[in-house]
C-alpha cells in the first residue's frame, strides 16, 4: 500500500549554464499553482493523500515543462493553468489520464 494515493513531481530544475530546462518554462510557478489548488480543493488531506512536490532534473527537457504522477507513472507536459486544471480535475480527482497532455 502506498502512503500517498497520488504523488506528483514537477521538474523545477534550473540549469546553471542557462540552457533550456523546465525551470525556464515556468515550472516552479506551475507547481505552486497546483499545490495551492489541490489544497484548496481538499485533495491533500488525510483522506485523499495527494502530494505535490518539486524535483530536480527528470531528464525530459525536450518535452518540458513536465510533471509525473505516481503510482501510475504518467508523464505530462503543460502550457498553462487550464492544462493544469484539467490534470487536477481529470487525473488527480477522478483517476482519468489526460491523453492530450500525456508524453
Amino acid at each position: 500500500m502506498n502512503y500517498f494515493d497520488k504523488h506528483v513531481f514537477f521538474c523545477t530544475n534550473q540549469r546553471e549554464d542557462g540552457s533550456d530546462c523546465c525551470g525556464n518554462r515556468g515550472a516552479q510557478k506551475a507547481r505552486d499553482y497546483v499545490k495551492d489548488k489541490v489544497k484548496a480543493l481538499g485533495l491533500s488531506n488525510r483522506q485523499n493523500k495527494i502530494r505535490i512536490n518539486s524535483a530536480g532534473c527528470l531528464d525530459r527537457c525536450d518535452d518540458g515543462p513536465v510533471l509525473v504522477v505516481y503510482p501510475e507513472g504518467v508523464w505530462y507536459t503543460f502550457v498553462d493553468e487550464s492544462d493544469l486544471d484539467e490534470i487536477i480535475e481529470s487525473h488527480l480527482k477522478n483517476g482519468q489520464v489526460v491523453e492530450r497532455l500525456k508524453i
